[in-house]
């Protein structure tokens, strides 16, 4: 079953409808999606699907020739595989049929690693013939810092050649859960939290077993395939390995200043800057700033908070790597009773605020809200800080929220404090007031909220729905 990716599924519709060559390059890290994203496109279309491997260049031009004749190109009748990448690369506009022809190449980067000449090849083609067939080359790859500089860089032959480019991200919330639609509500949110939007990662849930005995399974177990997953990415993508994983550590363990993480892994700053940039590229941490702040402050090195973006790597190095003795000696269950299950809660709170701007954004897109937001994320000051804001362009609009991830209800008390905490800051402003809670409302604030026009409650049954 496949699920989700209708944005990036109607970007390569538009591309392949549109009139003379296009070339496409889509890429993201390992595991979230490419393929099979490129492949739900390829589905009803004449097309050749062509995946590199790591081979010699010679046994990776025969491969890929024995794949483009099997496609009935008149040269069949003669050779049984091309004599050069020239050749080989220029056959795709002579494959039969009247329709755009459709050429995927996925592990692009595997091929270059054999010959280093193809994007020059590549791009003497496209300047010469195929950017004026109707042809549709795509080039797909994991390896995001390759593809970033050595495809998409100034100064590199392909450079300014693309006719799209597609970084695809993981899942959001919404399509993530569609994985496990057996959940309860509160474990479709634990387990997004857990295991974010990578689809590999979330196929490895049985949604018919309980959502710790697949944390034990699927994590926490030796041999398992995420047990070692996140050590695997970052030998991949990164080189030094083990400070890295120092920077991640911190950050996970609450760390979320630059001066918090450089105290904490006592490397250099200016050393640490670019290796949070790094991350940062990766889509591991985010640098986030209070909605309200200028471009200025954005400016300064030394301000704004750093938080790991993606979840599972947040949960691996919360939980895995701190035990990793332990379960490198089979002590899955100790680990899961003993530090995975009482913190876990407090582990997804952090989640289930993403999981409400995600609901919000939704919200927004339908024009549901009573304004239309251009900006959402947290705030924060010396003295206090919001969940959530989010402001239209003027500012002269607010929607303020709270999330409340516990097991009491939320009461009047939390919605009081909610609407002090902006007070001071609301003159010749509208604010609207949003309540998200785990476990639900006390009568006295479904009372004040019913009363209220601009007081709103959503539990998380509802975020669901």
């Amino acid at each position: 079953m496949f699920v989700g990716r209708e944005a990036e599924l109607r970007f390569l519709e538009d591309r392949y409808t549109a009139k003379d060559g296009q070339l496409v390059v889509l890429y993201g890290r390992r595991r979230v999606g490419k393929t099979e994203t490129l492949r739900q496109f390829c589905r009803g279309k004449p097309h050749v699907f062509y995946a590199c491997t790591e081979s010699p260049d010679e046994q990776q031009l025969a491969a890929f020739s024995e794949r483009m004749l099997q496609k009935g190109l008149p040269a069949a009748q003669y050779i049984k595989r091309f004599s050069s990448w020239e050749q080989a690369l220029g056959s795709v506009s002579e494959l039969p049929g009247d329709e755009k022809k459709l050429l995927v190449i996925d592990e692009f980067p595997y091929m270059v690693k054999g010959n280093s000449v193809i994007p020059s090849i590549l791009q003497n083609l496209w300047d010469e013939k195929l950017k004026t067939e109707n042809v549709m080359i795509i080039l797909c790859g994991s390896a995001m810092s390759f593809i970033e500089k050595e495809v998409l860089a100034e100064k590199n032959p392909l450079y300014g050649r693309a006719t799209g480019i597609l970084k695809m991200n993981e899942m959001g919330f919404y399509d993530a859960i569609q994985f496990v639609p057996a959940y309860s509500p509160l474990d479709k949110i634990a387990a997004y939290a857990v295991l974010g939007g990578i689809p590999h990662y979330l196929k490895q849930f049985d949604d018919s077993l309980p959502l710790g005995e697949n944390i034990c399974r699927n994590i926490l177990s030796r041999g398992s395939i995420l047990y070692s997953e996140v050590e695997f990415l970052m030998r991949q993508e990164l080189r030094e390995t083990a400070t890295y994983n120092a920077i991640i550590e911190a950050v996970a363990m609450g760390n979320s200043k630059l001066n918090d993480i450089h105290q904490k892994t006592h490397i250099e700053k200016t050393k640490l800057s670019a290796y949070l940039k790094n991350l940062i590229d990766l889509g591991i941490l985010s640098r986030e700033f209070p909605v309200a702040d200028g471009v200025k402050v954005r400016a300064n090195i030394q301000r704004g908070l750093y938080q790991v973006t993606d979840n599972f790597f947040r949960f691996w190095y919360a939980f895995v790597f701190p035990n990793l003795s332990e379960l490198e000696a089979g002590d899955a269950e100790g680990v899961w009773h003993y530090v995975v299950k009482p913190e876990l809660d407090r582990y997804v709170s952090h989640a289930f605020e993403d999981v409400c701007r995600q609901y919000l954004r939704r919200q927004n897109r339908k024009n549901a809200l009573p304004f239309r937001f251009t900006t959402i994320g947290r705030w924060w000051s010396k003295t206090d800080e919001l969940d959530i804001m989010a402001t239209d362009r003027e500012k002269t609009s607010f929607l303020l929220g709270e999330c409340k991830y516990k097991n009491s209800p939320v009461g009047l008390s939390d919605l009081k404090r909610l609407q002090e905490k902006f007070a001071s800051n609301a003159k010749d402003t509208r604010a609207y007031y949003w309540l998200f809670s785990k476990s639900g409302f006390t009568d006295g604030v479904m009372r004040a909220a019913a009363e209220q026009e601009k007081v709103h409650l959503v539990t998380a049954e509802q975020l669901i729905k």
